[in-house]
């Protein structure tokens, strides 16, 4: 297996979630649930494998830059008048 060259994230969870990541994580003896988490995903992401997700992987990079800028902006602005459920 490869080393993992890791991006911090923050995802919100319900907390019954987080308290059965946890369980998994001491069960396996873990200090964490990262690895529990990242396994989940790898699953998650080995059966959406296909045509959507292999369409949608092949765009990277397919905008000019300023193109992305403008997207960034956007989605910036967007994000900043978001209203959060409590």
């Amino acid at each position: 297996m490869l080393p993992c060259i890791c991006m911090r994230t923050t995802i919100e969870i319900r907390d019954e979630q987080r308290i059965a990541l946890a369980a998994i994580a001491a069960k396996r003896g873990l200090r964490g649930y990262s690895e529990v988490v990242r396994e989940a995903i790898d699953a998650y992401l080995a059966d959406a494998q296909g045509e959507d997700l292999d369409a949608l992987l092949s765009l990277r990079g397919s905008l000019a830059p300023d193109q992305a800028d403008a997207l960034e902006r956007r989605i910036a602005q967007t994000w900043s008048s978001w209203q959060m459920s409590s």
